[in-house]
């Protein structure tokens, strides 16, 4: 026996319709008119990366393997880390993902850069404006929400296919928790050590540049962690529309029903999150003593 009543898609209202429409409507309208704009952006964007890439690719691999050894005895002074990132960059190129990670890496860094402009101000903002931040609170929850095949279309239609509409679509997805922790420590830095900087005549930039910044960089560079690593997430997707990398080996395995090719993929991807998390937390662990060295 039925005891539910049918229900069919037109027993409701149709606003799917109108707003799909509205969106086609949109992005084409952007193409047709400001094409000239998004392609001067994506000439910003794509020539430092292909600088970046140069770099990276060009150099002797026992260069790079020795900078991000150093990098990571700088910022941990551990060297039991240290040692760990030195060992799991010779890893990729015994995985024979020499020239697809280095690819990824600059890819990475110019994401994560991109993010850090656009994310610390905003955080910023959030945290002198309570309005402001209501405003931009829903906007990060779609951000991080919406699937991200969603925004991939979009941002291909208007970019091309290539790195640049994979480093727009990182950006998009990766920037939301550097503005909440940007945020949040601003909000945190101690009501009465802000006092005392005004009592002193600190003007409102005085005040952000010399006492608020400083004290909140702990919580800012585990934000700058948090996007590294959705940034990360997003390698396997970019490769979807042109993006080079690591992921197009993981996308290459999917495609020929090849675990092993895909093993490897995954393994260098892990391999270049333990480097980029172990660097930016340790950063964050000595800015956290030097803020409790001066007392914040």
């Amino acid at each position: 026996m039925q005891w539910y009543l049918p229900v069919n898609d037109e027993d409701f209202p149709d606003i799917g319709s109108p707003i799909a429409d509205w969106a086609n409507e949109l992005v084409e309208w952007l193409v047709i008119n400001a094409g000239g704009f998004f392609g001067a952006i994506s000439d910003g964007i794509l020539q430092p990366l292909l600088w970046i890439e140069d770099v990276l690719r060009g150099s002797p691999p026992w260069t790079i393997i020795l900078g991000l050894t150093l990098l990571a005895f700088v910022v941990s002074r551990n060297w039991v880390t240290t040692a760990a990132i030195a060992t799991v960059t010779y890893l990729l190129g015994a995985l024979g993902l020499w020239e697809q990670s280095m690819q990824t890496i600059a890819i990475m860094i110019v994401a994560v850069l991109l993010a850090v402009i656009i994310g610390l101000p905003l955080g910023i903002l959030s945290a002198r404006s309570g309005g402001f931040k209501a405003a931009l609170s829903p906007l990060l929850d779609l951000m991080q929400t919406i699937p991200s095949f969603v925004y991939l279309i979009p941002v291909a239609m208007l970019f091309g296919l290539g790195k640049v509409p994979a480093i727009i679509a990182t950006v998009i997805y990766a920037t939301p928790p550097l503005v909440r922790l940007t945020d949040l420590g601003i909000r945190e830095v101690s009501g009465s050590v802000v006092e005392a900087a005004r009592a002193f005549g600190a003007t409102r930039w005085q005040l952000l540049r010399g006492v608020q910044l400083p004290l909140a960089m702990p919580t800012i560079l585990q934000g700058v962690n948090q996007t590294t690593m959705m940034a990360l997430a997003m390698v396997v997707i970019a490769t979807l529309i042109g993006a080079r990398g690591v992921g197009q080996t993981v996308l290459l395995g999917l495609q020929r029903n090849d675990f092993g090719t895909g093993l490897i993929g995954g393994i260098a991807i892990v391999i270049l999150a333990i480097i980029f998390d172990r660097i930016t937390q340790a950063a964050g662990r000595r800015m956290q003593s030097y803020r409790d060295v001066r007392g914040g």
